[in-house]
């Protein structure tokens, strides 16, 4: 790929590559824009097959994470940090504090967090080089349970819109992805009295959702076909592609994963199926707004009530792509570019610290 290209096609401001021999750390650090904040964005450690795929996705993600928070309304910038290897063996002591150390480097820049393949427990590893990091235990902790009744209240907009009501008794949703965000929700559907169809390449996990929740399973390539009344996808992006359109049989497409549009013309191909999507950064919200309060004095209430709100964001991104007859996504895109511009006027003003 053409880096330079690309970085100026979405105007990203930083791109960072980080290497540490004793270690063997190989990390990447994306900062899309900091106009409202510092870039503040999860580490994902990820067994990425070629660099490229690494890089094209820490891209993808800080974007995403810029539009997230504009979005809820937070006071900061997108970033997004990956490190190729395996969660399950290439985890060490010096692996993290050499990533603190690249991260610390920035001085602020971007702030770091738990992500998919890292914890909460790798993150206060992460604190003893860095003081730019959060999420981390005894404070604000794992985000997932945030995250998941951001997504769900999300999630009973767009029911509303669909089905003239927030009610998910009897509704279908299959759940792609049970790490703790997919668990969280599912728990939520089901106290709700919806229904569950899940997946998951982790056979631990499915297990455990069975046992507590009763869902009926399915094989992970199976889950774009089943008949469902939404669909949620809670793993990795890029998920609903040209493969996969052709099989979906619902209503509304509502879930925690990021970027789950391999491409905007995916998004176009919803609207024209007629399935209701649910902005992924709009929706999965609730872990930045979790960690957000970390930054300004943590208060778990406050946190919640945050969240709670993305029920009204998303019926604002519902509220624009009727007025401007458009799909959602881009109706999500326009919410958040709004807000940027805006708090980027005020903020021209030179103010010396």
């Amino acid at each position: 790929m053409k880096i330079f290209d690309y970085l100026e096609k979405y105007d990203y401001e930083q791109l960072v590559f980080n290497y540490d021999e004793a270690s063997g750390l190989k990390a990447i650090i994306a900062i899309h824009d900091t106009t409202l904040g510092p870039a503040l964005g999860g580490t994902r450690m990820w067994y990425y097959e070629k660099e490229e795929d690494a890089i094209i996705d820490v891209l993808r993600l800080s974007r995403g994470m810029t539009y997230k928070s504009a979005a809820a309304g937070l006071n900061l910038g997108g970033g997004k940090a990956v490190i190729i290897g395996d969660p399950k063996k290439h985890k060490s002591e010096e692996l993290w504090r050499a990533f603190g150390r690249f991260v610390q480097s920035l001085n602020g820049r971007y702030i770091t967090a738990e992500d998919v393949g890292t914890s909460v427990d790798d993150m206060a590893i992460v604190a003893q080089e860095t003081d730019f990091v959060t999420g981390l235990p005894g404070t604000s902790g794992d985000p997932s349970p945030v995250t998941a009744l951001g997504v769900w209240r999300g999630m009973k907009a767009a029911a509303d819109e669909v089905y003239g009501t927030p009610d998910l008794k009897g509704k279908v949703v299959a759940i792609q992805g049970l790490g703790h965000v997919g668990y969280y929700l599912a728990k939520h559907i089901v106290e709700e009295g919806g229904k569950l169809i899940v997946t998951d390449i982790d056979k631990e996990k499915i297990k455990k959702v069975v046992d507590d929740f009763g869902a009926e399973v399915v094989e992970p390539d199976e889950i774009y076909g089943v008949e469902c009344d939404i669909f949620a996808p809670c793993a990795l992006g890029a998920v609903i592609n040209d493969e996969t359109l052709p099989q979906f049989k619902c209503d509304i497409v509502a879930g925690a994963a990021n970027n789950v549009l391999a491409e905007e013309r995916n998004g176009d191909i919803l609207e024209e199926k007629g399935i209701l999507y649910a902005p992924d950064y709009v929706i999965n919200a609730g872990g930045v707004i979790n960690v957000y309060q970390e930054l300004i004095g943590y208060n778990r209430e406050r946190a919640l009530e945050k969240a709670n709100k993305i029920y009204d964001n998303i019926k604002k991104v519902i509220e624009i792509s009727k007025r401007d007859n458009i799909p959602t996504y881009k109706a999500a895109d326009i919410m958040a570019e709004e807000r940027i511009a805006k708090i980027g006027k005020v903020r021209k003003n030179y103010i010396p610290r």
